[in-house]
């Protein structure tokens, strides 16, 4: 596996595929890789010829200082796992060549990234477009994968590729678990063990809006399911709670009181201690 740490090197690898005629897969992360990680790497090296990663603890998508600073970083671990898993190369680049000095061009969707999750963390989306964009025009891959848990950062990235007309796929990934049922995140490691038995109620309350929905409930009865079964952990904060259309992220167009009669996304975010937890699930009536 070659090591890049500039972005003329991870070029000349790439390039390097390329005279050979061969599909690049690009997945794109903030270390401190997991199995989830593995997914999309596995999934990447599924539909194509190489896989390049990346790592870069990305400053612009973080509206907390503090958040940046404790957000795990594990090199060496997150090295080895991509080359186990066949990586074929991975660009670790300093936050000065991807945003080099006087850097004032960003990527933002007007819509997508100032709703839902985006319009209580101002900027993060917009963060995530810029830096994705940059990845992507770096590396310039066939393909790039993303996981299915942050759904709305998917749906900001799909809209950018094809706004933008970039030759590329934006591939999602279902979210992987643990055997418990928690969506497997870098920040579940800041978790204590008290907080981290109480994050499973997130996939528990998605368990019961999917009961809900097949019992012909309506989208405020799922809503208000969602809600009671965070509520009954006391070490949930329930931070946010959207039923919308999935890919667009619009407002449903059906009555709120009537039985479920179109495809929903679900997306939920509650704090556990000082960590901010997010999961989703599509659920088709």
């Amino acid at each position: 596996m070659q090591i890049c740490r500039s972005i003329s090197a991870i070029r000349d690898a790439v390039a390097g595929f390329r005279a050979a005629g061969e599909r690049v897969g690009l997945v794109t992360t903030m270390g401190a890789l997991h199995d989830g990680h593995m997914s999309l790497v596995a999934a990447a090296k599924a539909g194509n010829d190489r896989v390049v990663a990346t790592i870069f603890v990305n400053p612009t998508q973080f509206g907390d200082p503090k958040d940046l600073e404790t957000y795990p970083r594990t090199e060496a671990a997150d090295l080895a796992a991509l080359e186990a898993a066949g990586c074929d190369a991975v660009l670790i680049p300093q936050a000065y060549e991807i945003y080099p000095e006087g850097d004032e061009t960003v990527v933002e969707t007007r819509e997508l990234a100032n709703r839902l999750h985006g319009a209580v963390r101002p900027g993060h989306f917009r963060g995530v477009a810029t830096v994705v964009t940059k990845l992507f025009n770096i590396v310039g891959p066939d393909a790039a994968y993303f996981g299915e848990k942050d759904y709305q950062q998917l749906q900001v990235i799909r809209r950018l590729a094809c706004d933008l007309h970039m030759p590329l796929e934006v591939v999602g990934v279902p979210t992987m678990r643990e055997a418990d049922g928690l969506a497997m995140s870098s920040r579940n490691v800041r978790l204590t063990s008290e907080d981290r038995a109480a994050a499973v109620c997130l996939n528990r309350a998605l368990g019961r809006a999917e009961r809900v929905a097949a019992e012909g409930g309506s989208p405020r009865q799922i809503e208000e399911a969602i809600r009671a079964t965070v509520s009954d952990e006391p070490r949930a904060t329930l931070t946010g709670l959207d039923i919308v259309s999935p890919g667009s992220l619009a407002p449903l167009g059906q009555s709120p009181d009537a039985p479920l009669s179109e495809p929903i996304a679900i997306m939920i975010s509650a704090q556990f201690g000082e960590v901010l937890l997010i999961d989703q699930r599509e659920i088709t009536p």
